[in-house]
């Protein structure tokens, strides 16, 4: 049984299965008319949300930036930062956030009072430059092609990109694992965020979602070098990804419904609500359990970071994740992905339409 909003929101979110094609998206913006309702809300024109679909469409048609990406551009800032700051104290890792995130986003704040046309366009820029669906979908298959082709080395070199675990040893197996679990929480961190945080608060929100998370996975690691230094930046993503990540809790089981497998909501359900808790990250757990859910897979276990052994959990009750269920993730990551856009967007007009009534 679904619950009726699930119903809803899924009967929405099915007007949009074709969106996973590229050539698709303009058409189905155009007949859901969410494009329309979105750049003219009842109050008038709506530059941010415009935009955020805009930088939607235009990293399911181009992906990332291939060029002076603005993400490169803010790590080399945060890097030189690094270099003058670092000590192994927390005060120093939270003068360090203070002074890495302050430009980027006094930047965004003074772009974002220009006029309508002008914001639309910063907003779609942005958001464009801060999704990573269609790269991380990419590299997933890139992944995938090389175990199907039995090149376990390939697998193992390309997958660098994907994880920060040690697999030098991992088998076909823990390979495709690590890369479902990989696009359960990237689609969260680069998708889900970046749309809920452009959603709510436009180009300045966008920007400090992406920087902060961008410090996270610079600094934030359990080293004996960041640990103490990393930790603000670690607390403060995990703070910025807390909506988003139960909100793609949400889309994925509504993505059930889309999919046409309404019974694997409630394996969603259980497994966040039984499982997640067992994982050391408030965010990851949750989005990594309802993924494991929705594929009817088991995913967790025991990972190792630059030499520490760290076990996250069982998540799910079903079979061990083999190589066929890459594919499949990535179309699970898809949909959860137009559903968060929807459900983002949506939930946007309805509080302006409230605020002008």
């Amino acid at each position: 049984m679904s619950h009726p909003l699930l119903l809803r929101l899924a009967r929405l979110d099915g007007a949009v299965s074709r969106c996973a094609t590229t050539t698709a998206a303009p058409r189905f913006l155009t007949r859901t008319g969410l494009l329309t309702r979105t750049a003219r809300a009842s109050a008038g024109w709506d530059p941010i949300a415009a935009g955020v679909a805009l930088g939607y469409l235009a990293d399911r048609r181009w992906g990332d930036p291939a060029r002076h990406h603005p993400v490169a551009w803010f790590g080399r800032w945060a890097a030189a930062c690094e270099h003058r700051l670092w000590a192994p104290r927390r005060s120093r890792g939270i003068a360090y956030l203070v002074v890495t995130l302050a430009p980027p986003v006094a930047g965004a704040l003074v772009l974002d009072r220009r006029r309508p046309l002008t914001r639309t366009l910063i907003t779609a820029l942005v958001t464009w430059a801060a999704l990573g669906g269609r790269s991380l979908e990419r590299e997933a298959m890139a992944v995938h092609d090389l175990l199907a082709a039995g090149d376990l080395d390939g697998a193992r070199h390309r997958i660098r990109s994907l994880v920060g675990r040690d697999t030098s040893q991992a088998g076909p197996d823990e390979l495709a694992r690590a890369v479902v679990e990989s696009l359960a929480e990237n689609q969260s961190d680069a998708v889900a965020a970046t749309l809920v945080w452009g959603a709510g608060f436009g180009a300045p929100g966008v920007g400090l979602h992406r920087c902060a998370n961008t410090l996270d996975a610079m600094i934030g690691h359990r080293t004996e070098r960041l640990e103490q230094f990393g930790w603000a930046a670690a607390r403060f993503d995990d703070v910025l990804n807390a909506v988003p990540a139960r909100v793609s809790v949400l889309a994925t089981a509504i993505s059930c419904v889309v999919a046409g497998e309404p019974s694997r909501v409630r394996d969603v359900v259980r497994a966040v609500r039984r499982d997640a808790p067992a994982h050391p990250s408030p965010n990851a757990g949750p989005v990594e359990a309802a993924a494991a859910g929705a594929l009817g897979v088991r995913l967790g276990g025991t990972n190792v970071y630059a030499g520490r052994s760290e076990h996250r959990g069982d998540l799910g009750d079903g079979r061990a994740v083999d190589v066929t269920d890459i594919p499949r993730a990535v179309r699970l990551t898809r949909r959860v992905g137009r559903t968060v856009l929807v459900v983002a967007l949506g939930a946007r007009l309805l509080a302006r339409r409230r605020t002008t009534n």
